[in-house]
């Protein structure tokens, strides 16, 4: 117990101990927290479909028809005929031969890199892949080589080195820097190599593309072998749960070999029929999309004049990164003092020297709300 206590205050004294924020409403671009108004800049919802009614409807419904719990596990008595309707609509979406449903991201890293590889293999990670993606990697026991972000030249050498079976795990959009991955180069490469490629599109997917197919779909990337596709839905579609999407022989892989797919009870069906409604809105009302990029571009011509320290972004992700853990707590108060939330980013999650505001942007968001923003950082970082 002591050790504990003395991790938790080592962790408080480095200004990297996290706190939750519970919210006494509905997630949206306007939130309650502790009887406080906000206007939040932290969300995932990209398209502000968390609290659409037609979806919340949905929902409903189904629970009455179907029960709150899914019961078993997809392969006990778990799969109803909802979840497999999504996934017959998930991968006609992404134009994939097929796709199966997981409870999160997490979980469908997880089981395609354990389902794919073992001992054996060698597993290539961009060194800004989300935690799913290394956690899995080390899960599966495999030979794990790290290259530069971005870096296909020094890719490209590791898989020339490399023996063994291989597989290529990489971001589309990167979570916290918001920059998109080299698809193509990174397919070429898997193509030349004999090697798999997962790619993570958690971030691309519902926000990218047209009707919001991705961003394999942004660039012309057909999904074919040796891709898989792992997308989330709790993010632009507003619910919850995640997908892997590819070939025919792939998914009956991880129907047999991914243990947290084998072994976890299925997502509630009424949160799959959620997400068939949360799915036909996506794709019919781009007017999300082109509302969302213009409060991007709104934003980035905003900060660009008032001299702050972007990355380089075409996405909902914006980050202002400000390097010290401390300074980057003292703006993050500083904007919640003035009842935007925004909170600090800090390492483990980003590098060191990289804390961070990670901004994030909805359709839900009005012009007004950004230009009160560019305001409040102009104050918080005299």
């Amino acid at each position: 117990m002591d050790l504990l206590l003395a991790k938790l205050a080592s962790r408080r004294a480095q200004g990297l101990y996290r706190q939750r924020h519970t919210l006494s409403s509905p997630q949206g671009v306007l939130v309650s927290i502790g009887g406080e108004k906000l206007l939040s800049f932290c969300s995932n919802d990209y398209l502000g479909l968390a609290s659409d009614a037609r979806i919340i409807t949905a929902f409903c419904e189904a629970a009455a028809m179907y029960g709150v719990g899914a019961g078993a596990s997809h392969l006990i008595t778990g799969h109803s005929a909802v979840h497999a309707a999504l996934e017959e609509e998930l991968a006609e979406f992404v134009a994939a031969p097929r796709a199966l449903v997981f409870s999160t991201g997490y979980m469908a890293n997880l089981g395609v890199v354990t389902a794919l590889t073992d001992r054996q293999s060698v597993v290539f990670e961009d060194k800004l892949n989300h935690a799913s993606l290394i956690d899995a990697a080390r899960l599966a026991r495999a030979e794990v080589k790290r290259y530069p972000h971005a870096d296909t030249a020094r890719l490209a050498a590791l898989l020339a080195a490399a023996g063994g079976p291989k597989l290529i795990t990489s971001d589309a959009v990167f979570s916290m820097d918001g920059d998109i991955a080299p698809l193509a180069e990174l397919l070429a490469l898997a193509k030349q190599h004999g090697a798999r490629l997962l790619l993570d599109d958690a971030h691309g997917l519902g926000v990218l593309g047209a009707e919001g197919r991705g961003t394999l779909a942004q660039q012309g990337i057909s999904i074919e072998e040796p891709i898989a596709l792992m997308g989330t839905l709790g993010k632009a579609f507003g619910v919850f749960g995640a997908f892997v999407a590819g070939s025919e022989v792939l998914i009956e892989t991880l129907i047999q070999h991914a243990r947290t797919y084998i072994y976890t009870t299925a997502l509630p069906p009424a949160i799959a029929a959620a997400t068939r409604a949360s799915l036909q809105i996506v794709r019919a009302e781009s007017w999300r999309r082109e509302r969302l990029q213009a409060r991007i571009e709104q934003f980035v011509a905003g900060a660009k004049a008032l001299g702050l320290p972007l990355a380089e972004s075409p996405t909902p992700i914006q980050p202002v990164i400000l390097g010290e853990a401390a300074d980057t707590l003292v703006v993050s108060q500083r904007l919640r003092e003035q009842g935007i939330l925004v909170p600090a980013i800090r390492p483990p999650t980003v590098p060191a020297k990289t804390a961070r505001l990670r901004i994030t942007f909805s359709a839900a968001h009005e012009a007004s709300h950004v230009q009160r923003l560019l305001e409040a950082l102009a104050r918080a970082l005299r």
